[in-house]
């Protein structure tokens, strides 16, 4: 049986209780970091022969060159095609809308020519290697190998490298063949913060990257941290959360699983409801008791539940909305009769799941948008990973003689006034004489 806390907004100091219940320390613990900063250290320096050190040490598997840790194209297609027809056929529809969904995210190049002949614009353009780590502890995740490297492909990325821990049996196939079939050009079986290494640094069989995106353990987060800079990377994730506004008429079992769904993924993801009803929280709460022992993750549930997660009464629905802006959550579920609306009043989430049929599950796997989500609040200003995440943008200018001689005369007064005569006289050059 989990004890998942009871709060009341109306209780004063209820602001402070759920600050600190939200409160999560991503300040890297002082081992972690000193044990990353010699592995990224270490594969700068000597590159494939630390890669693999690191992959016998961490990982328990024997590898003597970096040829015996990649899966060819021939592997990934073969992992796929062997794969049971129900799992082929899931695995497919579900890239297949990952597809679309992300075909609507393509930007374009733009340009606009001014009246005295000048023409400024944007260039997009797509990065040229990204690296997508896939993590490989307490489960596989497929899903990620689509919502990581599928973005990348529509965007049009020219070298698309996976790198993941082996993992042995089904779980292994079913990754590969999300690889195949999300377009993954090179797949290598490699982990932990020597892989973010590998990637960030480049080695004689890995090459740098551009960008590094995917979830990881906490020395996967702080390898992330520490080559921000050499590279790109989409986020440092946190915890997974899922915060529920329900108006009490949806089945509460149904409340109670959507809570499971995201406090299986950890001890420290999180599960908050928000309902103005009261006896519906305490049904709710006979929901988790009965549930709870069917679930294979039961242990995991129990912890999260317990020790971060949280039944929240709200005086009313207007409110609750105020309280999810403020905690920006992850994932945000509006089960109402009508979410749209209420969906209007929602500035702060990573995604929203309107309505009593769409559970935050459907999102992860198949719906279509991205699940790589900002999480611990970070929704205030970050947004879902997308094709964007995997373009950039240069600004185009192409200036007229004429629009030289006004463009000009305006620089020319700006650069004088900050003292940078260089700048002004290298737009005077340029000027009609008078």
């Amino acid at each position: 049986m989990a004890t998942i806390r009871r709060l009341d907004s109306s209780t004063p100091g209820f602001r402070a209780e759920l600050s600190q219940l939200l409160a999560f320390e991503t300040a890297q613990d002082l081992k972690v970091d000193a044990a990353v900063q010699a592995i990224l250290s270490d594969v700068k320096t000597r590159g494939d022969e630390a890669v693999l050190e690191c992959t016998r040490r961490f990982d328990r598997i024997q590898a003597h060159s970096m040829a015996e840790l990649e899966m060819s194209r021939t592997t990934l297609q073969a992992a796929y095609e062997q794969l049971p027809d129900r799992e082929k056929q899931a695995l497919t529809a579900a890239a297949e809308r990952i597809r679309r969904y992300h075909e609507h995210q393509k930007q374009t190049s733009w340009q606009y020519q001014e009246a005295d002949g000048t023409v400024l614009g944007q260039q997009v353009t797509p990065l040229d290697r990204v690296g997508i780590y896939v993590p490989g502890g307490k489960a596989a995740y497929p899903s990620s190998v689509l919502m990581n490297a599928m973005p990348a492909q529509v965007a049009g990325v020219g070298e698309i490298i996976m790198v993941s821990p082996a993992r042995a049996g089904d779980e292994q196939q079913l990754v590969l063949a999300a690889a195949y079939l999300a377009g993954v050009h090179r797949v290598i079986t490699i982990g932990g913060a020597q892989a973010v290494a590998a990637l960030a640094y480049g080695t004689a069989t890995i090459p740098q990257v551009d960008k590094i995106v995917g979830p990881g353990n906490a020395y996967v987060a702080a390898a992330k941290r520490h080559v921000f800079g050499v590279v790109g990377i989409d986020m440092v994730a946190g915890p997974s959360e899922i915060l529920v506004i329900c108006d009490g008429q949806t089945d509460p079992d149904w409340i109670a699983m959507d809570l499971f769904s995201q406090a299986e993924h950890d001890e420290i993801a999180q599960a908050i409801l928000l309902c103005p009803d009261d006896a519906f929280i305490d049904r709710v709460t006979t929901s988790i008791n009965k549930l709870l022992p069917t679930m294979p993750r039961q242990d995991i549930i129990t912890a999260s539940l317990t020790g971060r997660g949280a039944l929240i009464k709200v005086a009313n629905l207007d409110e609750a909305c105020d309280i999810a802006n403020w905690i920006a959550p992850e994932h945000l579920e509006l089960s109402v009769a009508d979410a749209p609306s209420m969906a209007n009043k929602i500035r702060h989430a990573g995604a929203i799941f309107m309505g009593r049929y769409t559970s935050e599950s459907l999102g992860d796997y198949c719906a279509g948008p991205n699940h790589v989500l900002p999480t611990s609040r970070t929704a205030r200003f970050a947004s879902p990973l997308g094709v964007y995440d995997f373009q950039k943008r240069s600004s185009l200018i192409m200036v007229s003689p004429d629009g030289a001689n006004t463009l000009g005369r305006i620089a020319s007064v700006l650069a004088h006034g900050e003292g940078l005569q260089g700048h002004a006289r290298a737009a005077e050059f340029r000027l009609k004489a008078d």
